[in-house]
């Protein structure tokens, strides 16, 4: 089998692992814990677990994968022990802080897998640009197809009827034990992928680098300033689209098939995507950056004042594109272009510990506090139309708010914007930074 299409496979299948279950986990909590108190800090807790792990994932990586042991190893090794972990957790139907360690471990295996795919394509290509984004479209691909397999629909249209017996699967175990079972046989498969050796045995150990925090001194840029305090803060309300939007569109509308629903939002930022260097050319990075946060705002202002429209939920899903991309790919092309050649790496890096990271883990908690605060009942299409309005408000009006705070304090004339605009045509495959976070949406 070609190299391409085995590392194709590899990208396959590690976004089908997440996009099986993380999607409906919001959905699948608020039928499981639905007698526990505090039920909306119990979903927000839980999908804290991946930002967490996110926050440790460079330390395992920069270590173990790039000193130790063949990434393709350490790939395989995580994956078993995730799988057993997902399973293990499709089993806790009545402890949710028990759930939430379980998955935390399993996060913790799975985030670093996520640097290991990319550099172990990395070191496998012959032309890491002109390769890499046709082997990444694969991870994206895996998860659409997971979004169809658990809703046994295409995209709401028609039915596809793939898990025999089994009724509405996002508000079962079926997605976790599903995942878990892909794991386990992806981790077998990583053992057949190409040797990829360790690349800094010789090399000290420089934790600093590898939390991308010796990339600090770019803070001394205003500007730059400007856009990793934005960075973050968007990423606060970025984190209630994440884990609750599944369960909200699943009571409003759409029923079991939300989840192949959802995928159109990966082909929105596919979509987009191809058209990021158009728009950055016409727009320029600030307003790139200003129109992604707004379309977050937008979105969540359809969710809080059309619940009950179907059309509109699926504008707001269709959104995705232009969150996505117009801030974080546009954002990512900005570090590239700022950064000095030996400290990109590391300027990645540090966006990603600040938004996926620590802004995702703290909308989590927020978006958690804020459901119990408001009395939001998650469990019935009667308790998010009471409550749809105030829950989704909230993160419109902070992402309204970050962006007008941008609109007022960004103001970068630089080279590095410039930059950012005339080389967008070329647009980098994930800056080559193999800590960076992908989208999980």
């Amino acid at each position: 089998m070609p190299t391409t299409v085995r590392l194709k496979l590899m990208m396959f299948l590690q976004f089908f692992v997440w996009g099986i279950f993380f999607v409906s986990l919001g959905t699948y909590l608020g039928v499981v814990f639905a007698a526990e108190e505090s039920l909306n800090s119990i979903i927000g807790d839980i999908y804290s677990t991946q930002p967490w792990a996110a926050l440790a994932a460079p330390l395992i990586v920069g270590y173990v994968a790039d000193r130790l042991f063949n990434k393709e190893i350490v790939n395989a090794v995580l994956h078993l022990i995730g799988g057993v972990l997902l399973w293990y957790c499709s089993t806790i139907d009545s402890a949710p802080d028990q759930f939430y360690w379980v998955m935390l471990a399993f996060f913790i295996c799975y985030m670093p897998t996520l640097a290991l795919v990319n550099a172990i394509t990395f070191q496998n290509v012959e032309s890491v640009e002109s390769d890499f984004p046709k082997i990444r479209l694969w991870g994206t691909i895996g998860w659409i197809v997971a979004g169809l397999v658990v809703s046994e629909s295409f995209f709401g249209i028609f039915p596809l009827p793939v898990l025999p017996g089994v009724e509405d699967a996002a508000k079962t175990a079926v997605p976790l034990q599903i995942g878990a079972v892909v794991s386990v046989i992806y981790g077998f498969y990583s053992f057949s992928l190409p040797k990829s050796p360790p690349q800094g045995r010789e090399q000290p150990v420089n934790i600093q680098k590898v939390l991308g925090l010796d990339a600090v001194q770019l803070f001394a840029n205003p500007s730059y300033l400007v856009f990793a305090i934005c960075s973050f803060l968007i990423c606060i309300p970025l984190a209630f689209y994440y884990a609750r939007t599944n369960e909200f569109v699943t009571y409003m509308a759409f029923g079991d098939k939300t989840t192949a629903i959802m995928a159109l939002g990966q082909l929105s930022e596919i979509f987009f995507m191809a058209l990021v260097p158009f728009f950055l050319k016409r727009l320029g990075v600030k307003m790139m950056l200003l129109v992604g946060m707004l379309a977050w705002a937008l979105r969540y202002a359809l969710f809080g004042l059309m619940p009950s429209s179907g059309a509109m939920l699926v504008l707001g899903i269709a959104l995705h594109g232009i969150c996505y991309d117009f801030f974080f790919v546009t954002g990512q092309l900005y570090t590239d272009r700022l950064a000095p050649r030996d400290m990109r790496t590391s300027a990645q890096a540090l966006i990603g510990l600040l938004t996926y990271g620590a802004g995702m883990l703290v909308g989590n908690l927020v978006l958690g506090r804020w459901g119990d605060h408001i009395e939001l009942d998650p469990t019935s299409q009667e308790g998010w139309l009471a409550g749809a309005k105030e829950f989704w408000l909230l993160p419109a009006g902070l992402a309204a708010a970050v962006a007008i705070l941008f609109f007022v304090s960004f103001w970068d004339q630089s080279n590095a914007a410039t930059a950012a605009v005339a080389d967008s045509e070329e647009l980098p495959p994930a800056n080559e930074d193999i800590n960076a976070v992908p989208d999980p949406a």
